[in-house]
């Protein structure tokens, strides 16, 4: 892979980036060590965007959301950089082609920027490499961050560690629509909105609001930001402005600034912890004799002769045994 100029990357290059992001991408040694020297080299101008996760179930009309709101953005003035998760699989993620299909008209805007989800399965993982993606975004001059789960399940929970504003959206359908959420899914919500709030939808979408609102009584909301309903209509571009002006009030709000901090600060270190855990295995999968041991810690574990964390123990002990 060719060097990459941190200096067009840091002037907003998208060549620079994607390229950039590619090498954080790769499974090659060489390639992490590069990526992490671009990381080093632009950390000093990140964590300046707006980061907002979106998640929705499927049907919700997330593309088309997606685009519209990043399209008001951009008439703002604003760059947006809309980054794919999908840890359940690489596939479904869309390839770039795909993603810009689904999205064309955002696609086409110079101060946007689409990248899909990569392919997991090396060290960090999927939440890993959109976290780097999304520093390298930051850098680029990206104002901000939009970062979708395409999968369901575990990673709302992982987009929500890494944001700052966490938007679900759902269909006007309340009733049968709220059996299949989570309660847990509920209390990540920053905002829930309504989408689809067009036609003859207009009224169960009144309904749904009214049964999301009473949904949120139910569960813990934020220390000091309380989530609220809205409805609209991406496919009309209905009340965009009204969701962008939510959140830009929660980023206005001097009451919230160390609530804000604190939360960053702890979404860092829950990351550093994780990498703790996937550099430790990478470790013990890279030696011969505890990948052998790991076997037969595995089949005694199985047949009830030790504990896992006896184990475990003696797994870690040889690691770090003096060679």
């Amino acid at each position: 892979m060719s060097t990459i100029d941190t200096e067009k990357l840091l002037q907003g290059n998208r060549r620079a980036l994607a390229k950039a992001i590619t090498l954080t991408e790769s499974s090659l040694e060489v390639h992490r060590e590069q990526a992490q020297g671009i990381l080093d080299a632009i950390l000093h101008k990140t964590g300046n965007s707006i980061r907002i996760g979106i998640t929705g179930v499927p049907g919700v009309g997330k593309s088309t959301f997606i685009e519209a709101f990043g399209l008001h953005l951009i008439s703002l003035g604003k760059k947006v950089a809309v980054l794919a998760v999908d840890p359940s699989s690489p596939i479904t993620g869309g390839s770039i082609l795909g993603d810009k299909t689904r999205m064309e008209l955002l696609s086409q805007q110079n101060d946007a920027f689409i990248r899909p989800s990569p392919t997991s399965g090396s060290l960090g993982g999927v939440a890993q490499k959109t976290r780097e993606a999304m520093l390298l975004c930051e850098a680029a001059g990206y104002d901000v961050i939009i970062v979708e789960t395409v999968g369901v399940g575990q990673s709302e929970y992982q987009v929500s560690g890494m944001v700052d504003f966490f938007l679900i959206l759902m269909l006007p359908n309340a009733g049968d629509e709220l059996q299949g959420i989570k309660k847990g899914i509920l209390e990540l919500a920053d905002s829930i909105i309504v989408n689809k709030a067009d036609g003859e939808s207009q009224m169960l979408a009144k309904q749904a609001k009214a049964h999301y609102e009473n949904a949120l009584h139910l569960v813990k909301s934020h220390e000091k930001w309380q989530p609220s309903v809205l409805t609209c209509s991406a496919l009309e571009k209905k009340n965009i402005d009204s969701i962008w002006q939510l959140i830009a009030s929660y980023f206005e709000d001097n009451d919230l600034q160390i609530f804000r901090d604190n939360k960053r600060k702890s979404q860092n270190i829950e990351w550093t912890q994780s990498l703790i855990h996937e550099l430790l295995d990478l470790r013990l999968s890279k030696d011969p004799t505890c990948e052998t041991l790991k076997g037969e810690l595995f089949q005694r574990v199985s047949m009830g002769e030790t504990t896992p964390l006896n184990a475990a123990t003696a797994l870690i002990e040889t690691l770090f045994r003096p060679k």
